[in-house]
């Protein structure tokens, strides 16, 4: 054989090898498979996310196509719409640990199989609060997203001092004294908490049935439930209080009608652009209860991200979900929504460590609880909390306000 007709079909043989490769090239492309994810998250965090799940995408644009849709679901009310519908539930959703529990015992969330041991690792081993809040039958069920789920006092160093924030009578009095306000939600279960427990009483669900052990309407305790409600009405009733939701709290912060509030650190950045370098933040105060000063407890607790059980693209959404809830997404979480880091590293971090919110939060923690509670615990909590917030209006007997709020909040569930 000449060597130019050697040549030739050598020449021929390679291009056949490059035009087979091509074709393979495009025939994978082709056939990567399809993906679609839903994802529901929070007003507040909802572009956070979408930013997320971009970035998400184009990190395994060579693996898959994924389309997804990023929607609003407020987390407190996000058990209550999946168990409605879970099939039509989002692949991926947020939630409070208090959630967990019945989204669970529903059969509504995947077991988070892969990377299990890294992500317990992360949060600081299986007996962190995290890892405990998030597991269940030694399964981890949801992927731990933020920590600080709580609440503590924010305050405006214009007007207060650290030793002023110390004691809620000095906070009111200063507010009425200025023409402003201190504020907190007395509306909410969530935030009234604070008084009752802090005297020592008792709300929490009841380990052997579907309801709620509570004697916040008790007569025989060093600090009665009569007692507590007094001092609340106080409150209530001082000029400088104003009883405000969350909404109603940040545009008052803004307005700088409010100088004090109980809130949470969603509303860092919020209360940190209005107040600028008067901005602080500190544990919860004393209050006065029977004449006595007494710490004002808290809730304490976390968010989880889960995956719906009935899910179609199992795999894919646990990947997306351990990406929404990495190390470098809680940090932007933290950077953009004040929400505190759970993952160890994330919250080792100098800018997560001198933040206000997250100082204040490790402060108030010493006298923060597990919010570990049944559905009938809010509605019940809520009538009683308006009633005070609105000063007992009808003047009704404190003893039979207690009584009838203890009764729905220990009801049980069908």
């Amino acid at each position: 054989m000449s060597l130019r007709k050697r040549f030739i079909e050598l020449l021929a043989a390679a291009s056949i090898l490059v035009l087979a490769g091509c074709g393979n090239g495009k025939e994978t492309e082709a056939e990567l498979p399809e993906v679609k994810l839903s994802v529901w998250a929070s007003g507040a965090s909802r572009g956070l996310v979408i930013e997320s799940m971009e970035e998400f995408k184009q990190l395994h644009k060579d693996e898959v196509k994924l389309e997804y849709t990023v929607s609003v679901e407020e987390e407190d009310t996000c058990k209550t719409t999946v168990l409605a519908d879970p099939k039509a539930a989002a692949d991926i959703f947020c939630f409070p640990d208090d959630q967990l529990q019945e989204l669970y015992m529903a059969g509504a969330l995947l077991e988070i199989s892969e990377d299990k041991d890294a992500i317990i690792d992360s949060v600081g081993g299986p007996d962190s609060g995290a890892a405990r809040v998030a597991m269940r039958d030694g399964k981890l069920m949801a992927c731990p997203m933020s920590a600080g789920n709580g609440y503590f006092l924010y305050y405006n160093r214009d007007y207060l001092t650290e030793e002023d924030v110390k004691s809620l009578d000095r906070i009111l009095e200063v507010a009425r004294d200025n023409g402003k306000y201190f504020t907190m939600d007395l509306g909410s279960g969530w935030y009234i908490y604070s008084f009752f427990k802090g005297a020592g009483l008792t709300m929490e669900r009841s380990p052997e049935e579907d309801c709620n052990i509570c004697n916040w309407n008790s007569t025989d305790m060093p600090y009665t439930g009569v007692m507590v409600t007094e001092c609340m009405l106080k409150m209530a009733t001082d000029p400088g209080f104003k009883d405000l939701g969350d909404e109603g709290f940040q545009e008052a912060v803004a307005s700088g009608e409010v100088i004090a509030g109980i809130n949470g650190a969603w509303n860092a950045e919020k209360v940190s652009s209005a107040w600028g370098r008067a901005y602080s933040a500190a544990k919860l105060p004393v209050c006065t209860i029977n004449g006595d000063e007494v710490q004002m407890a808290s809730f304490m607790g976390y968010k989880l991200m889960g995956v719906n059980a009935n899910t179609s693209s199992p795999e894919w959404a646990v990947k997306a979900a351990e990406y929404l809830t990495s190390e470098e997404a809680q940090l932007k979480r933290f950077k953009k929504i004040g929400d505190c880091p759970v993952n160890l590293n994330a919250a080792q971090r100098e800018e997560v460590q001198a933040a206000p919110a997250v100082a204040a939060l490790t402060e108030q923690s010493e006298f923060g609880y597990a919010q570990n509670v049944a559905d009938p615990f809010w509605s019940a909590s809520q009538i009683f909390g308006i009633t005070i917030s609105g000063g007992n209006a009808d003047g009704r007997d404190l003893q039979e306000l207690l009584d009838e709020m203890t009764a729905g909040i220990t009801e049980k569930q069908d």
